[in-house]
C-alpha cells in the first residue's frame, strides 16, 4: 500500500429476500449471477484494498466459496444495509488484525457498477478530512424512472449536499418547470470512524417512513455529500430490470475482462 492512500474496504450487502425480485443476487445475467458481476466489478478498482459480501444466506456464500469470493456471514436481523456493513466491517478487521479507513458500501443490484463511478464516490472523503460521508448520484432520464418507488430520489442543496432522499418524485413537478432530477445510484462511501458512530444511532422516523437509512444520518444534523455521475447506469429491482440491464451488458466492455 501507498504511503498515506487510506486503507478502503468494499462492502456488499447481499440477502436473497425481496418484495419485488426474491433471490435477486443470483439471478442470472449473462451466465454469471448478477452478485458475481458487482464483486467482479468492484474488485476492478484500483482504490479498493479488500471486497466482501455480506450475507446470511446460504444459496449466496456457496456460490462465492466455489468462485474463491470474500464473504463473512452476519446475522439475517440486521435490516438495513448500513447496519449489515457496519457489522460486517467490525468482524472482518477482528478476523484480520487490521483497521480500514474508508468503507465502501456497494448494493448487489448496481451490476452496471465501474471503477470510475467508486473512484468519484471515494474522492470526496479523501479530499476533505471533515466529511464523513458521501454517495453517488446521477440523472434521472424519464418520467417512468422519476414515478418508480423503487429509485430513491434525492433533493441537494447548493453545495451538493443532500437534504433530503425519497421515494416518491421529488422535487414537485406541479408547477410545470424544469428543474434538476436526481436518483440515487447504490453506492456510497463512508469513513470508518462515523460508521461506528451510525450503527449507534436509533431509527428515526423519517428512515421508517421513506425505508431508506440514509435519512437516519440527515435526521441527526449529518451531512452527507453527493458526487455526480454522468455514466449510464440501471439498478435491478424487477424482473423486468434484469431484462434490460442484461441487454445492456451485452456491449459492456468490463465484462469481457472478468468472464473469459
Amino acid at each position: 500500500m501507498e504511503q498515506n492512500k487510506p486503507n478502503i474496504i468494499a462492502v456488499i450487502p447481499a440477502k436473497m429476500s425481496s418484495k419485488n425480485f426474491p433471490g435477486k443476487p443470483m439471478a442470472d445475467i449473462l451466465g454469471m449471477p448478477m452478485i458475481g458481476h458487482v464483486y467482479n466489478r468492484v474488485e476492478m478498482c484500483n482504490d479498493i484494498d479488500d471486497v466482501y459480501v455480506a450475507t446470511s444466506d446460504r444459496e449466496i456464500t456457496e456460490y462465492l466459496r466455489k468462485v474463491g469470493a470474500q464473504y463473512i456471514e452476519i446475522p439475517e436481523s440486521k435490516i438495513s444495509a448500513t447496519d449489515r456493513v457496519a457489522e460486517a466491517v467490525t468482524k472482518i478487521e477482528e478476523a484480520k488484525q487490521t483497521k480500514y479507513d474508508l468503507v465502501v458500501m456497494v448494493q448487489p443490484d448496481e451490476p452496471m457498477a465501474t471503477s470510475d463511478m467508486i473512484g468519484r464516490a471515494i474522492s470526496p472523503l479523501i479530499l476533505d478530512p471533515s466529511l464523513n460521508h458521501t454517495c453517488l448520484m446521477a440523472e434521472i432520464t424519464s418520467d417512468e424512472i422519476f414515478n418508480d418507488r423503487n429509485e430513491i430520489k434525492v433533493v441537494t442543496d447548493c453545495n451538493n449536499n443532500a437534504m433530503y432522499f425519497s421515494r416518491e418524485p421529488i422535487p414537485s413537478a406541479s408547477r410545470g418547470k424544469s428543474f434538476p432530477r436526481m436518483k440515487l445510484v447504490g453506492i456510497d462511501v463512508i469513513r470508518r470512524s462515523f460508521l461506528q458512530t451510525y450503527n449507534l444511532m436509533i431509527n428515526t422516523p423519517l428512515e421508517v417512513a421513506e425505508d431508506i437509512d440514509l435519512n437516519r444520518i440527515l435526521e441527526n444534523g449529518i451531512k452527507i455529500t453527493m458526487t455526480l455521475t454522468d455514466q449510464v447506469t440501471y439498478s435491478v429491482n424487477t424482473p423486468k430490470d434484469l431484462q434490460m440491464v442484461t441487454e445492456l451488458m451485452k456491449k459492456d466492455f468490463m465484462v469481457k475482462k472478468y468472464m473469459k
